[in-house]
């Protein structure tokens, strides 16, 4: 697929701007907070949380961090406003962190502080690996603070990511709090996995690692071989909706969040598949993207893994196997 995903990139990025809105259109939920808002608020009905993320992430300058600061606070107000069961996602790149580190953790606390007053998590996305470890540092240090509403992503086509697992959990025990997924980011063959299978098989070990260590599991995948591999996981340790979570040094139950676990899927992605999971009484949540840079995340996206322009081309030229 890699070969065919590469040319569908060449052949999207000559397609006028317009077409390319139309698709985003499925998966960013508009230009704005409010466009946001709405879309979350149709969703609701099926039964799902959601995770807010604002377009953009590594900036050229500290006064461009300022934008996201400002932008996170309006999200923050909409929230709480709406009633939304909803939590953040944010970009370490995009507070500063690969200028100025000291200027982005302050800025990230800040943030993370606001956020805890409303009962709020936020989620540290996780970029290219130059800053796998800086991320996983800030979570330790604001934990140290007393901020335990955070949480990272860890990608399991890294080598790296059961020893990441381990580490953090050794440091923040039951409070450890991780988002696993693929990972967008196709890194080198010397430190990350390149083949399909061997990611997916990455992921449900991680799966499982994760859960035995008491640490919250939120199981960011649409590939069906994983999720059928979670859910026989969560069975197998007396875990699933309605359960409390009784695992061995588990930090017990958390606002905003599943017995020990949920699910988490992209906005218009295998909406067929999170319905499924949300009537089953799941707790499944999907990430919300928005903002004015849409543009260029789907450009980005489409560069860093061409294969996601396969996906595209099925939800255009097949919508009834992608319902949003």
């Amino acid at each position: 697929m890699g070969v065919l995903g590469r040319f569908m990139v060449g052949i999207t990025k000559c397609m006028p701007r317009f077409f390319v809105a139309g698709v985003a259109r499925r998966y960013v939920a508009g230009k704005d907070i409010a466009s946001a808002v709405s879309v979350m608020k149709k969703l609701t009905g099926e039964g799902v949380c959601f995770t807010i993320d604002v377009l953009g992430e590594e900036i050229s300058n500290l006064d461009e961090a300022q934008f996201f600061i400002d932008e996170y606070d309006r999200v923050l107000d909409a929230i709480v406003k709406n009633n939304l069961d909803a939590n953040l996602s944010i970009k370490p790149t995009a507070f500063g962190l690969l200028i100025d580190e000291k200027k982005a953790y302050e800025n990230i606390e800040r943030l993370l502080r606001n956020a805890m007053e409303n009962d709020i998590f936020v989620r540290l996305d996780m970029e290219d690996f130059r800053v796998t470890q800086p991320t996983i540092d800030i979570v330790i240090a604001m934990h140290a603070k007393g901020l335990r509403n955070v949480g990272t992503v860890l990608q399991s086509r890294l080598f790296r990511t059961s020893s990441d697992i381990d580490a953090v959990c050794d440091e923040l025990s039951g409070y450890a709090d991780f988002r696993i997924c693929k990972g967008v980011y196709l890194e080198h063959e010397s430190i990350s996995h390149t083949g399909y299978h061997n990611i997916v098989d990455a992921l449900n070990q991680h799966v499982d690692q994760i859960l035995d260590r008491g640490a919250y599991a939120a199981i960011a995948s649409h590939d069906w071989p994983i999720i059928e591999h979670s859910l026989a996981a969560l069975e197998a340790r007396g875990m699933g909706p309605g359960i409390g979570d009784s695992r061995d040094g588990c930090a017990g139950e958390r606002t905003g969040k599943g017995p020990g676990y949920e699910f988490q899927m992209l906005l218009g992605v295998r909406g067929n598949i999170r319905r499924r999971l949300a009537k089953a009484g799941h707790r499944t949540r999907i990430y919300i993207p928005y903002g004015e840079r849409w543009y260029e995340y789907s450009m980005r996206r489409l560069d860093e893994n061409p294969d996601v322009a396969m996906h595209i081309t099925k939800s255009i030229f097949m919508p009834w196997t992608n319902r949003r």
